[in-house]
């Protein structure tokens, strides 16, 4: 059996250079698709931007950010256009509506695509044609982006333009005469979009790697072709009308709070509990890089030694600085990184392509192996393990994702140990399609338990159909995926008594009310001469806050109204 899977790998390569890009796409919709339609929005992030997307979309300004009443003036306002133009798109195609979550995870899926492709195409001029395509299928697999593919935020967005702009880049430092005025436009176009997209990470990723080539190669020859004296107001010029747009429509108030108040609070703390040690991000690489992390680890030595190599002295450019200074920022989150991981997948694949490659140390050999085993059985425990304790059943994704992270396992092993090494590279690739078929789609969207807004937005809508979000107040759950779910405006309230008080102040009004406000909304009833009739009632976990909880539905009783 193993032979016949060894003639195939080493057809599967050759194979792919007569449609490589079609094989791309294929391979990543595998992987990806499996729960991008099922799993309901998850918070907070998620929900957030989709949130503040659909409110742009109510109201016709697409200038300011905001989130019901509050001015969101963190991140700027491309991935929200992006998400708006998907939801146009969905709705006059009649795939989808505003209320769908999917719509809103489309330019996540395509910034993921558009990564991996412009990893293939510009990495052929830095690896080559096959290692190019094993290390764009790789960074494909990746758990990382697949996670973030199935959330609807700017994170795989950016990625397309770093991976685009850095190589453009690229062929710009290795062969600086064949670059034209127009790959120069396209180069400073790109990281415009960018900042658009994530502020100034684009262009750090990319001005961090040119002053490390250049004080690496005591010199920048490559710098004139880059046409930066025009090349940086044209940067500007894309993200200039908007920013001057929201200085005015917020009076400065998002540069003050996006800069002061988000950017500068990451670096000097741990905002919102997000903080980690130094290292964090080459211990969590294991991890977000499965099921590629080992041979990525594999390849950094002899990468290191071939540093004198002018593409791999590019490629470590485009990782080692802007890693670096992520690992020193206080605030930590396993994406902050993926933007230098296309450059490590290239890497890896031209490791695993090299049939002059330098073996690692042994201990980083089986520290590699055991993060792919360990990984691999944790997405499997956690497949069989969460639908029992949640939902006291074994759904099927279970299964699935035991058996294939058993076959990625053994395969890996197995061709790795007969030093079939882009071929155990590729079988993991191949072998995550179960794996994450198993995790996103046959057992997330089945945790009803974690779940909680959509249940109560169904079961508020089966108990008072047709009812205004405005005439809807709830305590003791304010999670951004109930905004999302009921309509921007259902009210938030602080506490028992505000809810009753909200419940009396008009008629055919709901509240829904947490167990742990229920206290002191039955009193404020009680003084105020009113009973409560119970509609509904829904029981789950708040799992961002680690709360096992239940939401009771109350109407006014028709005997205490009369």
């Amino acid at each position: 059996m193993l032979s016949h899977v060894l003639a195939a790998t080493d057809r599967v390569l050759p194979a792919v250079e007569r449609r490589p890009r079609l094989a791309l796409v294929l391979l990543c919709l595998a992987l990806w698709l499996p729960g991008f339609f099922s799993i309901p929005p998850s918070d907070r992030d998620e929900a957030r931007f989709a949130q503040a997307t659909r409110q742009m979309l109510e109201t016709g300004d697409h200038v300011r950010i905001r989130y019901q009443e509050e001015e969101r003036n963190k991140k700027p306002v491309g991935i929200h256009w992006l998400q708006a133009s998907t939801v146009r798109v969905a709705e006059v195609l009649h795939l989808g509506w505003r209320g769908d979550i999917w719509p809103y995870r489309a330019p996540s899926l395509l910034g993921a695509l558009l990564a991996v492709l412009a990893t293939f195409h510009w990495g052929r001029g830095l690896v080559g044609r096959r290692a190019a395509w094993l290390g764009a299928a790789m960074l494909g697999s990746t758990l990382l982006l697949t996670v973030e593919v199935h959330i609807a935020k700017t994170d795989a967005a950016l990625l397309a333009s770093v991976a685009a702009a850095m190589g453009l880049f690229g062929a710009c430092y290795l062969r600086p005469a064949a670059f034209t005025p127009k790959d120069a436009a396209a180069f400073w176009l790109i990281l415009g979009v960018s900042i658009l997209l994530k502020g100034p990470i684009g262009p750090m990723v990319a001005l961090l790697a040119g002053v490390t080539l250049a004080i690496a190669d005591k010199g920048a020859t490559w710098w004139r072709a880059l046409r930066p004296a025009w090349g940086v107001p044209l940067m500007l010029a894309v993200a200039l009308p908007w920013l001057v747009a929201i200085g005015i429509a917020t009076e400065g108030r998002f540069f003050s709070q996006a800069v002061g108040g988000d950017m500068l609070a990451k670096v000097g703390a741990g905002e919102e509990k997000h903080w980690g040690p130094p290292g964090y991000y080459l211990l969590s690489f294991a991890i977000a890089a499965f099921p590629s992390a080992w041979v990525v680890l594999a390849a950094l030595p002899g990468a290191w030694r071939d540093r004198l190599n002018p593409s791999t002295r590019f490629l470590l450019a485009w990782v080692v600085p802007s890693w670096l200074l992520f690992e020193a920022v206080q605030t930590k989150l396993p994406h902050y990184v993926l933007p230098m991981f296309p450059a490590l997948m290239l890497l890896g694949a031209a490791w695993a392509l090299d049939p002059l490659r330098r073996m690692p140390p042994a201990w980083l050999r089986w520290l590699g192996l055991a993060a792919v085993a360990g990984v691999a059985a944790g997405l499997a425990l956690l497949a069989l393990a969460l639908p029992w304790r949640l939902v006291v059943n074994l759904l099927w994704g279970g299964p699935v994702a035991l058996l294939g992270a058993a076959a990625l396992v053994w395969l890996v092993l197995q061709l790795r140990a007969r030093g079939a090494w882009a071929g155990a590279v590729l079988a993991g690739c191949v072998l995550a399609a179960p794996v994450y078929l198993g995790v996103l789609e046959g057992v997330l969207p089945g945790l009803r338990p974690i779940w909680v807004s959509e249940r109560l937005a169904a079961t508020l809508h089966r108990a008072a159909p047709g009812l205004e979000p405005a005439r809807f107040g709830v305590t003791g759950y304010s999670e951004p995926s109930l905004v999302f779910a009921v309509g921007t405006a259902i009210n938030l309230l602080g506490n028992g008594p505000d809810t009753a008080q909200f419940l009396a102040g008009g008629p055919g009004r709901v509240v829904a009310v947490a167990n742990r406000a229920e206290p002191g909304f039955q009193q404020e009833m009680t003084r105020l001469g009113l009973a409560a009739r119970e509609i509904g009632m829904v029981t789950g976990i708040n799992y961002t806050r680690g709360r096992f909880l239940t939401l009771q539905l109350y109407r006014v009783a028709e005997t205490a109204a009369r």
